[in-house]
């Protein structure tokens, strides 16, 4: 076991180290437009998942994927011959769904907003149902005299 900062340290070196060899040396033409969001560590330092999204459709997100599974040896020993470690860890790669569920989250705010203002807009020319003020006062004859004292009727004390 190793220190959490250490795997963090390496969990995000690692993710440069990828980042850098997507964009410059692999030169897969399955590759589509790629962004490594995440990678995590085991706390034994010998497995990385390296989580990505792609830009695009299904058919290009499944050619990203045989694209990343093909290169995982070159990319794995630029990971070890990067970082210096004694055990370079073995690379899986991961679609993250985040950014598809952050659409969806963005899309459902959106809609309720939209129904918010559609309540506004119909609330502007509303009136209130009954009375304008809907709290009982008491009339001039159930007034108290101004001592505030009362007999055991509840009339005015005289």
């Amino acid at each position: 076991m190793v220190d959490a900062a250490r795997a963090r340290k390496l969990a995000d070196r690692i993710q440069q180290i990828v980042a850098e060899m997507l964009e410059r040396r692999i030169k897969d033409p399955r590759l589509g437009f790629v962004t490594v969001t995440d990678t995590r560590i085991t706390a034994d330092l010998r497995e990385a998942t390296v989580f990505y999204t792609v830009f695009g459709s299904d058919a290009e997100r499944a050619d990203t994927a045989a694209a990343l599974e093909s290169a995982r040896g070159i990319i794995r020993s630029e990971v070890g011959r990067q970082t210096g470690v004694r055990f370079t860890p073995t690379l899986e790669f991961k679609h993250d769904p985040l950014p598809d569920s952050a659409r969806q989250l963005d899309d459902l705010i959106n809609a309720a907003k939209a129904r918010d203002a559609e309540v506004a807009r119909r609330a502007e020319g509303a009136a209130y149902a009954g009375d304008p003020d809907p709290y009982r006062k008491p009339e001039e004859d159930d007034e108290p005299d101004l001592n505030g004292k009362a007999d055991e009727d509840g009339q005015p004390a005289t």
